[in-house]
């Protein structure tokens, strides 16, 4: 229901651990020291006079889930029937009928083009009817903009966030703490509001579109096992997936409908799932197990605000500790080592990387995870720069640049980007580092937003440089 800055601020933007990391709510760390706390005169890299123009994705690229329905069905089940607290819910809800949608506040007008291609995949790819309305019609799906402070002063950790049976920022604030606000009081959906920053970088504002759109007409929960969606709290992926489509789909499949049972939907899903993705084969729903409370509670904490450095270092090496005694040899092992790398890098270097390395390689071994493996690889190319080791930061990059095209994020693509235009120059290729490092710049513009944010992330990778 909430998409969280802390993990947004880590993922999204590819966080260089060593350099420096965009925290909830916070400003750059320096750049100009090493990872063992020295001072050092850094390079810098001025933005140029005039940059190139903002890059924007134009299509998505459509993939079917590869796992079978009957596993498929488990998870859509998870999805539909709790709430992220792990409270259940009594019945499927969803919006019966054709769905409006309608935008209020102050919008950027970037947010414009990429609303569109949201909304155009909804019908295509879900089957959904939906239209957006004039922002004075009332609408199914209210997106209200306002400022992030206004956002955050009642929801602290929030980047973006839905709310039930509101169209309005002030109705939702009336409404707080009272019944009308409880999901599991539903029985269907007329009216949802979604609330969202309009003082943030294009890309992190297009990804709270597809989360909490996608949770206005779908699931409220998310689930750390599914390692193709954006119904995850790791964020990992920041726009709608095959997966979330085909989920989506199944929801608004005329074999449903509100205030369904969890056990009436699992009688009807294997029909209906073989019906829309043949390729998945029918069975009835296998159940995954949840994931232990002690491990979501350490990777909350590990990657949360409000607690010292040191608590949360502890909380990464207790979630890799309870993943491995798991047997998980999965994304939430993954997960939890990228996690204990992100937070010791300057008190156990040689440790972070070893767990940066072991998570590259669980995701590498999936195709289906190759973006996941990316963030990975951006701390490994930067560390390779780090250490004067041209070739390997430019390869590395290479190796991780098609997934993260393929998943539209600007701001790790941009990144990537940034190193390899350092490696080039490292390694006397001076005009071919020219090209790359003004192509980051257009892609970065729509990653990070300002012209400052983008200097920024270019001196960071700069100062890494030992040119």
């Amino acid at each position: 229901m909430t998409r969280r800055t802390a993990k947004a601020a880590v993922l999204a933007l590819g966080c260089l651990t060593f350099i420096g990391c965009a925290v909830p709510g916070g400003s750059r760390a320096t750049t100009d020291r090493t990872s063992d706390g020295g001072e050092v005169t850094a390079r810098r890299v001025g933005l140029p006079t005039t940059l190139p123009p903002m890059k924007s994705f134009a299509s998505t690229q459509i993939t079917r889930p590869a796992r079978s329905n009957s596993v498929i069905a488990g998870d859509f089940l998870d999805l539909s029937f709790l709430l992220e607290s792990g409270r259940p819910l009594p019945v499927l809800t969803r919006f019966e009928g054709p769905v409006t949608l309608r935008v209020t506040g102050n919008a950027p007008s970037y947010m414009a083009a990429d609303l569109s291609r949201l909304m155009a995949r909804l019908r295509i790819e879900a089957g959904i009817n939906i239209r957006q309305v004039s922002g004075s019609e009332p609408a199914s799906i209210t997106l209200e903009v306002i400022s992030k402070r206004q956002l955050q002063r009642l929801v602290p950790h929030a980047a973006c966030f839905v709310s039930p049976n509101v169209s309005s920022w002030q109705e939702y604030k009336a409404a707080r703490g009272t019944p009308q606000l409880d999901w599991a009081r539903m029985r269907s959906r007329t009216k949802m509001a979604v609330f969202l920053p309009g003082d943030v970088s294009p890309q992190e504002l297009r990804d709270c579109l597809h989360e909490e759109v996608a949770q206005a007409l779908g699931p409220v929960n998310d689930l750390y096992r599914l390692h193709d969606s954006v119904f995850n709290d790791d964020n990992f992926h920041t726009v709608l997936t095959g997966f979330d489509m085909l989920i989506l789909r199944a929801y608004y499949a005329p074999e449903l409908a509100s205030g369904m049972s969890r056990g009436d939907v699992a009688a009807r899903l294997p029909a209906l799932l073989a019906r829309l993705n043949p390729a998945g084969g029918s069975g009835a729903p296998r159940l995954s197990g949840r994931s232990p409370d002690r491990w979501k509670t350490a990777i909350e904490t590990a990657l949360g605000g409000g607690q010292s450095k040191t608590r949360r270092r502890q909380a990464a090496a207790e979630a890799v500790s309870v993943a491995r005694s798991q047997g998980w040899q999965d994304t939430r092992l993954a997960f939890s080592l990228f996690a204990y790398g992100r937070l010791n890098m300057r008190q156990d270097s040689k440790g972070a990387f070893a767990a940066f390395r072991e998570a590259e390689a669980i995701y590498r071994a999936n195709p289906e995870t190759a973006v996941h493996a990316a963030h990975m690889g951006v701390q490994l190319a930067a560390y390779a720069l780090s250490a004067g080791h041209a070739g390997d930061a430019i390869s590395i990059v290479n190796a991780h640049i098609p997934p993260v095209m393929r998943a539209e994020n600007a701001a790790l693509l941009a990144t990537l980007m940034m190193i390899k235009a350092e490696a080039l120059d490292l390694a006397g290729r001076t005009s071919e580092a020219q090209l790359v490092r003004l192509d980051s710049l257009g892609w970065a513009r729509y990653g990070f937003g300002s012209n400052e944010q983008v200097g920024a992330r270019l001196g960071e990778i700069a100062a890494i440089s030992p040119g």
